[in-house]
């Protein structure tokens, strides 16, 4: 008997995080307390657990999901790239290195450690603990010292539901070949599959699950329709597409190799009076009323990007032309006049000349400041909250006239950002800047100069309304009662 189960994927994008996302929901609803849990998560988009730690964005979004407080337990393991090769290892909400590929593969053994001792103390404080995997567990150059797949499963003995989306094609080839790349120890874990994303007649798809369920001996557990305007955070590709009726505001975000936490901008994307786009590689910025420079990874990296891509110049321009510019977290120590680096935390460069649009600079530094926080902007005449992830320390005369005040920070600070002297710029290190809808509502009639009035997007309440939608098609379309029998939680 077991109170764990694992949902595997035969690619990225397969589901994995929605379909954890849902079966959260659906057990809370049945009284059941449970927990999301990722062994190793690879991702920009991060968030700040109560106590202090950093966590995958997913998990966060998955605790919400089950009614419960993130944790850094919820994921021991985060990787957080910061090249093609390399990556910022954080090991229960703390940051311990930056490690290279080959070096973090040999580290695996030890990650390993972090990764039982939080699923044991899950195991001990919950009813039931839904673990997702990450990418594939198929990937034949991955398998040796595992521990974000069948590595962990075959640890703990944990039954595995494989999902697949129908949608990319070639469903059946994924899911049976996923299926044989594993051993015969492996393959028995695997308890059921699903399919995701399917369009259409149910019963033209019919013949094929017979087949498979008698290929296999294993039982399709169900069929996720796809599930049009389901907007949930992303757990790390960019979630572009916009929803617009009536555009008022016309905002440009500013995608960087290595952008982190760009669900700061889904309030945005989800408000209808507002145009958001994303300018890539090789496009130029057009007429917006803002333009948004986002937070970094490796803050001197892209910021020469944005330079060899000739972004400075659009953005002096539009600052010229009377347009207003946000800069969050790294996109914020971009505008100052110089980034230095040391001790080398981001960059093999000690230093970096910043865009100059402000008289600070920043020096990145080894540690990093996590918290909640929450100020009151005299700009805005608002409570702003918010959350901080970021390395370094902003110094220099344009930061007294602050954007956000505050009394009672964790660290002891009395402000945080600047704006301009002619009300223009912001720069800031708070995320989630948009996500309160009061802040949120001043910010956009700042951007538009008094023309958006329509209200702002409360994300935290439509995050609610995604969730229940999600679990109600999980409710409808999966046999809930046999995958509550594989975990032991009842007797069919």
């Amino acid at each position: 008997m077991t109170t764990t189960l694992m949902v595997q994927g035969t690619t990225s994008d397969a589901g994995k995080s929605t379909l954890v996302a849902g079966l959260c929901r659906v057990f809370a609803r049945r009284g059941y307390r449970i927990a999301p849990f990722k062994p190793q998560n690879m991702a920009l988009n991060s968030a700040v657990t109560p106590e202090g730690g950093e966590i995958g964005r997913a998990q966060a979004l998955q605790a919400t999901a089950a009614g419960v407080p993130p944790h850094t337990d919820f994921n021991p393991i985060l990787l957080k790239p910061n090249s093609d090769t390399g990556a910022q290892v954080i090991i229960h909400g703390r940051a311990i290195s930056n490690m290279e590929a080959a070096v973090y593969h040999d580290y695996k053994k030890v990650a390993m450690e972090a990764v039982l001792s939080s699923h044991r103390r899950l195991n001990e404080s919950y009813d039931c603990v839904m673990v997702e995997g990450a990418g594939s567990p198929a990937e034949i150059n991955l398998r040796e010292n595992d521990i974000a797949n069948m590595g962990f499963a075959t640890e703990i003995k944990c039954p595995v539901i494989i999902i697949a989306d129908i949608d990319k094609g070639g469903v059946f080839a994924h899911l049976i070949g996923t299926l044989m790349l594993l051993s015969e120890d492996e393959q028995e874990l695997v308890k059921g599959f699903v399919i995701n994303r399917f369009r259409g007649d149910i019963g033209l798809l019919q013949s094929g699950l017979d087949w498979l369920e008698k290929k296999t001996g294993k039982p399709v557990l169900g069929v996720l329709p796809y599930l049009h305007n389901l907007y949930l955070d992303a757990e790390d590709a960019v979630a572009a597409e916009n929803i617009v009726s009536k555009p008022t505001l016309k905002v440009a975000v500013l995608l960087l190799p290595h952008i982190s936490n760009h669900t700061d901008f889904d309030a945005l994307r989800l408000n209808p009076s507002v145009d958001l786009c994303y300018v890539r590689h090789t496009q130029r910025i057009s007429n917006v009323d803002l333009i948004a420079i986002p937070g970094s990874k490796n803050v001197i990296s892209d910021l020469n990007f944005l330079y060899s891509e000739c972004w400075d110049q659009d953005i002096q321009r539009h600052v010229r032309y009377g347009g207003k510019l946000i800069g969050i977290c790294g996109g914020f120590q971009m505008l100052g006049e110089y980034i230095y680096d040391p001790l080398h935390i981001e960059s093999t460069e000690k230093e970096m000349k910043g865009l100059g649009l402000a008289e600070f600079s920043t020096e990145l530094t080894e540690s990093k400041t996590l918290n909640h926080v929450c100020g009151f902007s005299k700009m805005l005449n608002s409570t702003v909250t918010g959350y901080e992830i970021h390395c370094g320390r902003s110094y220099g005369s344009a930061l007294r006239k602050s954007f956000v005040d505050f009394e009672g920070h964790p660290d002891g600070v009395l402000s945080d950002g600047f704006i301009s002297e002619d009300d223009q710029i912001i720069g800031t290190y708070f995320h989630g800047l948009f996500d309160d809808p009061s802040a949120s509502q001043a910010l956009l009639l700042w951007a538009s100069n008094g023309r958006l009035d329509t209200p702002a997007i409360d994300i935290d309440i439509k995050r609610e309304q995604q969730i229940d939608f999600l679990a109600d098609a999980c409710e409808q379309h999966l046999n809930i009662r046999k995958i509550e029998s594989m975990m032991g939680l009842i007797t069919e």
